[in-house]
């Protein structure tokens, strides 16, 4: 498993603190506390075996989850579900994690929603995150399978993480009509409606590299590499921390 440096992983945590959601400040309010909000999943990974049972965290969406680099390359061992695994595994050692990815390449949320019940609420996840961002530019039925998805997952009392598109080269980053960055802010929304968890992938990505150097964090124009997933992976992991 690689790993970010310890200067980048304070730098993410710092940056996935103050930027969960900032379209305004009452919407900054309203999205969930990562210091809280797993409160109840981190109880259940820290029991000790009889009395521990097994955490499913499912990473439900499109090609980057899924581990896509390079197409038609498809590297899971460092992608960031599975690299969540990993440290959780470390955090955690008396934990049994079950991490299930129901992520397929090409596919939208309106696809992803119409498969929801089978290939994602029958699992009975205790974690439920939703990228799809990428592929739902321009698509006018993407927000309403947004709100399907999370209203079904919070019916059953699952805990909602959302995160922002991972960035596509192409695109115009730092312009709020540019497609991509449309998107991200329709997710930044969703996750202060419904008081969900939010990675701020773009964000962090805007961050890490400026527009000259952002290829460094990928491994084609809209796949991000091996350091670009650990920057995802390390700010989902800000959502775990160790309770005394």
């Amino acid at each position: 498993m690689r790993r970010v440096p310890s200067n980048l992983s304070q730098r993410i945590l710092r940056v996935s603190l103050a930027l969960i959601a900032f379209t305004t400040p009452h919407a900054f309010a309203q999205v969930a506390d990562p210091g809280t909000y797993l409160t109840p999943t981190i109880t259940e990974l820290q029991k000790d075996w009889p009395a521990n049972r097994t955490v499913n965290l499912v990473f439900h969406g499109h090609s980057v989850p899924a581990g896509y680099f390079k197409t038609p390359v498809v590297n899971s061992l460092e992608a960031y579900p599975h690299l969540v695994r990993a440290s959780l595994a470390q955090r955690f050692p008396h934990a049994v994690i079950n991490v299930i990815v129901s992520a397929i390449g090409g596919e939208n949320s309106p696809k992803g929603a119409a498969r929801f019940q089978a290939d994602v609420l029958d699992h009975r996840p205790d974690i439920l995150f939703i990228d799809y961002s990428l592929n739902d530019r321009g698509n006018p039925n993407a927000e309403d399978a947004w709100r399907q998805m999370i209203r079904q997952a919070q019916a059953r009392g699952i805990k909602v993480i959302l995160l922002t598109p991972t960035p596509d080269l192409k695109s115009d980053l730092g312009n709020p009509e540019d497609p991509l960055e449309r998107q991200a802010a329709q997710v930044r929304r969703l996750a202060a409606e419904f008081h969900t968890g939010l990675v701020d992938s773009l964000e962090l990505f805007k961050n890490a590299r400026d527009k000259e150097h952002m290829e460094e964090l990928m491994s084609q124009r809209n796949h991000p590499n091996a350091q670009g997933h650990a920057l995802v992976a390390n700010a989902i992991l800000t959502y775990f921390q160790p309770r005394p």
